[in-house]
């Protein structure tokens, strides 16, 4: 049985892919939720007109006890809270599907889940794959991160589904960074978009914003080869050119000096404030990350940011 604690459209995708393979536990935090969808099977507030399989049961308040994997599919900045919360049913492998870095502490999702859990054995999910396609079929390649290859081996077997196709890493630090930095890109390049700056200058953002990416993951050990694959570029480009991206939304309502729905969780404007810092402490210089996180603040238009980018001082690539 595999649990996916998450019902948002990205948790009840992987339940709709993953039952598939055998029985699934969908849990939801507010009960009222999880008993519209088991009775109506289907996700109506987050992922409308996909049903749900009969092998996935809808569930809220305790988690069932046992020590089979676990998929966290939570916005970031919920993930130590609920970790807290639930911390004696979560001795296990634990599968985080967020992407972003804690505004609280600035670790990422795997790093989390040790301190809270130090018995647990943490693993990341990420890669380009959105919700809808997923729950449709549609075919989707993502990488699935953890530091004890044993582990990351049996997960990699028991997540893989028809569809949804999962590549092995050891490098959880590559993975979730680049998972979360590509959120702050896209932030950006959706604001040159919303702005009519242009795609030229959407490409030249992902591509310095892929540097910055790099520069930031690997002071913090993560492998140059990790960001070039599916958890780094395949999701920057995805998210950073289609309109299915939050993020991506997010920063064309930025550039339109246009309100966004606050109901909608954009990890990417916490993780730039976050990842700000980190940088900070270590001596990096990021602009893009910094011009991100002042827009989303409120302290530069999208005008002013283009503006600060393009003055820099000319040097070699």
């Amino acid at each position: 049985m595999t649990l996916i604690c998450g019902a948002g459209a990205f948790g009840t995708a992987l339940a709709v892919t993953l039952a598939q393979n055998g029985p699934v536990t969908l849990w939801a935090r507010d009960a009222d939720h999880a008993r519209d969808m088991q009775a109506a099977r289907e996700n109506a507030r987050r992922l409308p007109g996909i049903a749900l399989p009969e092998a996935i049961t809808v569930i809220s308040g305790a988690l069932p006890e046992g020590d089979d994997p676990c998929l966290l599919a939570m916005p970031m900045q919920t993930l130590g809270g609920f970790l807290a919360a639930h911390r004696s049913a979560l001795a296990r492998p634990l599968v985080a599907c967020c992407k972003g870095m804690d505004l609280a502490t600035g670790l990422g999702p795997t790093a989390l889940v040790s301190r809270a859990i130090p018995e647990a054995v943490p693993a990341i999910l990420t890669g380009p794959g959105f919700a809808a396609d997923i729950a449709r079929g549609l075919p989707a390649a993502l990488t699935l991160a953890c530091g004890d290859a044993q582990t990351g081996r049996g997960l990699q077997g028991l997540l893989t589904t028809p569809t949804l196709r999962l590549y092995r890493s050891t490098d959880t630090i590559g993975a979730e960074l680049g998972g979360a930095l590509k959120n702050v890109i896209a932030i950006a390049c959706g604001a040159v978009m919303g702005a009519g700056l242009g795609e030229s200058a959407r490409a030249a953002l992902m591509t310095r914003g892929f540097a910055e990416m790099n520069r930031l993951a690997q002071a913090l050990g993560a492998r140059p080869e990790t960001l070039a694959g599916l958890s780094g570029l395949g999701d920057l480009a995805l998210t950073c050119t289609s309109d299915q991206s939050r993020n991506t939304r997010y920063g064309e309502s930025l550039g339109r000096g246009a309100a966004f729905d606050p109901a909608i969780t954009v990890e990417g404007a916490a993780t730039a404030r976050a990842a700000l810092v980190r940088a900070r402490s270590l001596g990096l210089d990021l602009p893009v990350t910094g011009a991100v996180a002042a827009l989303v603040a409120g302290e530069l238009r999208v005008a002013q940011a283009m503006d600060m980018l393009l003055s820099r001082p000319l040097r070699e690539e």
